[in-house]
């Protein structure tokens, strides 16, 4: 069995075994490919974060970049607009979209929940979230392991988030709030 270490041949100081050489190969040649595809993926992720970014903030212009931390470990885009509430949108690891939402007001998101999935997923009533009585709601999808939650607030505000979901369906929910939003919005 070789030892674990050797001595280099001209410093006389123990050095780690570098990779076998096969016959008839570089070993430098053997990893290229490998390293290449590798960055070729990292490369491509960075751009489906970006892209997603992108879409996020064009749906939803009020998103902002400058606090890119999330607990989702990937950046993250905040927003804060007295009297329609704040919020983040994210990417997470898998692809898949997060929002959460405090304070928005209820008639906006009651609008865009309508637009975007119909009324009464939730068991809020036939009049949607703008007619829900306050509460918890909450929707898992066991197919797709996508969550939804919405806590509907006495004061006619709603907190909420949108978990594990596809990139389009987060961009659709917030171009939708961002139109119901800009209906409520002084002329």
């Amino acid at each position: 069995m070789p030892p674990l270490y050797r001595r280099g041949r001209s410093t006389g100081q123990p050095t780690r075994p570098g990779p076998r050489r096969f016959a008839g190969a570089d070993n430098l040649s053997l990893l290229l490919p490998g390293r290449r595809s590798l960055d070729s993926w990292y490369g491509a992720w960075k751009l489906q974060q970006d892209t997603a970014q992108g879409a996020f903030t064009a749906a939803f212009p009020a998103l902002d970049t400058a606090d890119l931390k999330c607990r989702c470990f990937w950046p993250a885009l905040r927003w804060t607009t007295p009297g329609e509430g704040k919020g983040k949108a994210c990417l997470d690891d898998h692809g898949r979209g997060t929002i959460e939402f405090e304070n928005v007001p209820k008639a906006a998101v009651g609008t865009a929940m309508t637009e975007c999935w119909g009324v009464d997923w939730f068991d809020e009533g036939p009049g949607g979230f703008a007619d829900a009585e306050p509460g918890q709601y909450h929707y898992e999808d066991e197919q797709t392991y996508s969550e939804y939650e919405f806590d509907v607030n006495a004061d006619g505000k709603v907190t909420f988030g949108i978990s594990y979901v596809k990139v389009d369906d987060i961009v659709a929910m917030l171009d939708a709030l961002e139109r119901a939003l800009a209906d409520q919005r002084p002329a």
